[in-house]
């Protein structure tokens, strides 16, 4: 599977039975096959149908003729950097973080995580290193073996159930300390340095500041961290939800992605210049995302769901628009030193796929960046959307908006935005096919 390092990683392994060897579908799931560790560190090839990279989100397939008619097979390649032993395991266990290639070797065109390294590809050919964080708010949820009925608040230790007021408390009384203690001390053991953790506004919603870095070490951090919460509350009777909005009258869960840009050669941010005033490739970068945020809505907003945050956009802003330190614009300029300067991109959800979500950020800025594109005068302050600034608010809008960009196949191929668009297009379709409670506690007596 692969070479490298062999005697690194028969150490490392040592004492493991099973290897989860996976890759990021096209929701940011992991996907794949569970192999020997000898086979492993034999190298022996693991194969997959390329249709797995296209699994809606509630088990389905779009048609063959997305992934290829015949439904052939893609190789899954290990990351030398990213396998690990799983903290949280009772039995000795571990995962790899998987490329998705071609059996020739190419890299498929299906796979968010290369279409993340073929962006970081075309910076670093401009002598360039995009760097990035993400911020990923997520809720936690009693147990909730009844999807019919709404997600409560874990009981806490005064018998009550939190209401809403808790936002950046540090309070113990949620219960949750020994939950948070194990993601911590599994965090480590991953090698996923935090930086902050807070309670954020909404019920029992929590958010979590992954260290600054590259754009692709990042994105399987926030891929693994997602794991790791899930599998952690698994044990703990817990229920940890990243979608974008799982409560109403409630702030959803955003990931954020904070983007900077580095000169190679120097190490500079070259959003600021030597007098520590924002640069042209500063403005060209939030001009490109201006340009392209509207094409790329369905990318970062990828359910039903994910509108239902977009809808109701108390910090979660629905638009283009760019602003310094204002967070009611989709684009924020955090308060920072020149060293710091940062774009902050507020669009995506916590349910949206990492890998794909930097990636169709960072393009963007390249975008804009190779065209020269001059952005909109900055807003400050209660503003009103313009026109030409705002994005789509349904997913049946943002995929339309999807289908006819020229530009998104440009940057990311006819296969896979043709991909995305059938897949996405099958789960909204499934969604339609629902009668929703809404529907039948308000619509049946007007009848």
């Amino acid at each position: 599977m692969t070479t490298a390092g062999p005697h690194h990683q028969a150490q490392q392994l040592q004492g493991i039975d099973e290897i989860e060897c996976v890759t990021p579908d096209l929701n940011g799931v992991a996907r794949g096959k569970v192999m020997t560790a000898e086979g492993f560190l034999e190298g022996r090839r693991l194969q997959m149908a390329r249709g797995v990279l296209l699994q809606c989100i509630m088990g389905g397939y779009p048609p063959a003729k997305f992934y290829g008619s015949d439904d052939g097979d893609l190789a899954l390649v290990a990351d030398p950097a990213q396998i690990h032993r799983l903290p949280w395991s009772d039995e000795p266990r571990a995962l790899a973080i998987c490329d998705a290639v071609e059996l020739d070797g190419r890299p498929s065109g299906l796979s968010s995580r290369g279409q993340l390294k073929a962006v970081i590809a075309r910076y670093a050919e401009r002598g360039l290193a995009p760097v990035v964080a993400t911020e990923l708010e997520f809720f936690v949820f009693a147990a909730n073996a009844d999807p019919t009925q709404p997600f409560l608040p874990p009981q806490g230790k005064d018998g009550r159930r939190e209401m809403g007021h808790s936002a950046f408390s540090v309070s113990s009384n949620n219960g949750l300390r020994p939950f948070f203690h194990e993601v911590y001390r599994c965090m480590a053991a991953l090698g996923l340095p935090r930086d902050t953790f807070m309670h954020e506004m909404g019920v029992s919603q929590f958010e979590i500041n992954l260290l600054h870095g590259d754009p692709l070490l990042l994105a399987d951090q926030t891929f693994l961290f997602k794991h790791l919460l899930k599998e952690v509350a698994l044990k703990h009777g817990l229920t940890v939800v990243c979608m974008a909005k799982p409560l109403a009258r409630t702030p959803g869960s955003s990931m954020h992605i904070h983007q900077s840009l580095v000169d190679n050669a120097s190490g500079r941010n070259l959003f600021s210049d030597e007098h520590g005033a924002p640069t042209d490739t500063f403005h060209h970068f939030i001009g490109g995302l201006q340009a392209c945020l509207a094409d790329f809505t369905a990318l970062f907003a990828p359910n039903v769901n994910s509108y239902q945050r977009l809808c109701h956009p108390y910090a979660s802003p629905n638009n283009a628009c760019w602003s310094e330190d204002n967070r009611a614009a989709g684009l924020r300029i955090p308060a920072s030193a020149p060293v710091a300067r940062r774009v902050e991109n507020r669009l995506p959800g916590a349910d949206a796929n990492p890998y794909l979500a930097i990636a169709a950020s960072l393009a963007a800025g390249l975008h804009g960046i190779e065209r020269q594109i001059v952005p909109a005068a900055a807003i400050q302050g209660e503003f009103e959307v313009p026109e030409h600034l705002s994005l789509p608010c349904t997913l049946h809008a943002a995929l339309q908006r999807l289908k006819h960009s020229a530009l998104a196949r440009e940057l990311f191929g006819h296969e896979f935005i043709e991909g995305y668009i059938a897949t996405k297009t099958l789960e909204l379709s499934d969604f339609l096919d629902e009668i929703t409670p809404w529907e039948r506690r308000v619509l049946a007596a007007q009848a």
